[in-house]
């Protein structure tokens, strides 16, 4: 693999850093919790397919990385979906309520945001599909930002969100 990255091994060995870095930044902003399992995966499934893809691959080996990775988020995603037994079509929670109780400290948690923090962690997790990129986007030219640091924004919130909401439930009396 790393022949294919670069025929430099000191250069390869780099490349292969920030692709990881970068892998673990993708699963991080789209709010999976093992973001560094997630990449090693996409490492090893890229490493198990490279002597297929070697001879026929042009451009950026990085790119083929990056496409596999959207691969395992589809699995990663599907797996919770399943977990908390939830309708594929229904909008993502923030996080993912599953029960009245966690619904009620996710309500508590959202109360403490300042007004322009709720607003934003409800506005960017409202819609799905084509019309949750148009909604992104206006948000950010709203914002007089790009979209990829709304998104840090919605992130960092939405971390901050996670934190307050466990806090919250492991506060609450074991029935």
């Amino acid at each position: 693999m790393l022949a294919w990255l670069d025929s430099d091994r000191e250069v390869a060995g780099g490349k292969y850093e920030t692709i990881r870095v970068r892998l673990i930044k993708i699963f991080v902003c789209r709010g999976c919790a093992n973001a560094e399992e997630l990449a090693d995966e996409t490492i090893n499934r890229v490493v198990s397919k490279v002597q297929e893809i070697i001879t026929n691959w042009q451009g950026d080996p990085a790119l083929y990385f990056y496409k596999v990775a959207q691969n395992i988020y589809r699995e990663w995603w599907r797996q919770v979906i399943r977990q908390v037994d939830v309708p594929i079509d229904e909008p993502a929670a923030i996080p993912i309520v599953v029960n009245e109780v966690e619904y009620d400290c996710l309500e508590q948690c959202l109360r403490k945001l300042d007004d322009n923090e709720r607003s934003l962690v409800v506005d960017y997790y409202q819609s799905q599909g084509r019309a949750k990129i148009d909604q992104h986007k206006k948000m950010a030219a709203e914002m007089g930002i790009a979209v990829n640091a709304l998104r840090i924004r919605a992130h960092r919130i939405r971390r901050q969100l996670k934190t307050c909401v466990v806090d919250c439930l492991e506060a609450q009396p074991v029935n």
